[in-house]
């Protein structure tokens, strides 16, 4: 069984169709969800799905190892970004090489980087009248959105789309893809 930890910050939809897709499977299950929003909902989506829910601060993230240390105990295959917001520190990376992805809500390396995410990302696709955006599953290095690509994803965005619609377009695309992303990553399967 495949070990998957969940970092997030907000509300939680996307780890919550992971939890839910893996507790389906007798594959991979996500054993802790982290966050450093303390009012997340995220946080309480782990726990109604049984899910071990963990706030943790800045400087226990960044100052001390108490962060990485769980994680270590936690021994997990793969760590995923679902809504995260803080940028990752390299001593975690450096110790789960290749094992930690995040999904971005936009075609990388277009609308990537710092303050970049959500409705942010589709405020800007639709202020520059794109004809389409998507989703971008990378691992994540030590700068915003800035790791290989993993997986892509597009959706058509019509002229007269609002912000909102580009954003139930691009979380049709996440609940589809990044759990199955998540799979082939593991090895678990061949194709998406």
């Amino acid at each position: 069984m495949k070990r998957i930890i969940i970092f997030a910050s907000g509300s939680g939809t996307n780890a919550e169709n992971i939890i839910k897709y893996f507790q389906e499977r007798k594959t991979a299950k996500v054993t802790h969800v982290f966050s450093n929003n303390l009012r997340a909902k995220v946080l309480k989506r782990a726990h109604d799905l049984k899910v071990e829910a963990l706030h943790f601060d800045k400087e226990s993230f960044y100052a001390t190892n108490e962060v990485l240390n769980i994680i270590k105990d936690a021994q997990p295959d793969i760590i995923v970004l679902a809504g995260f917001l803080w940028i990752f520190p390299k001593k975690i990376i450096d110790a789960f090489p290749d094992k930690v992805i995040n999904i971005h809500p936009a075609l990388l390396p277009k609308y990537g980087g710092k303050g970049m995410y959500g409705s942010h990302v589709h405020e800007a696709v639709v202020k520059n009248k794109e004809k389409e955006s998507g989703i971008t599953i990378h691992y994540v290095n030590e700068h915003y959105d800035e790791g290989a690509i993993v997986f892509q994803a597009k959706t058509p965005v019509a002229p007269d789309y609002s912000a909102e619609d580009v954003a139930k377009a691009i979380h049709t695309l996440e609940y589809k893809y990044f759990p199955v992303v998540i799979e082939k990553v593991l090895g678990l399967r061949d194709e998406v």
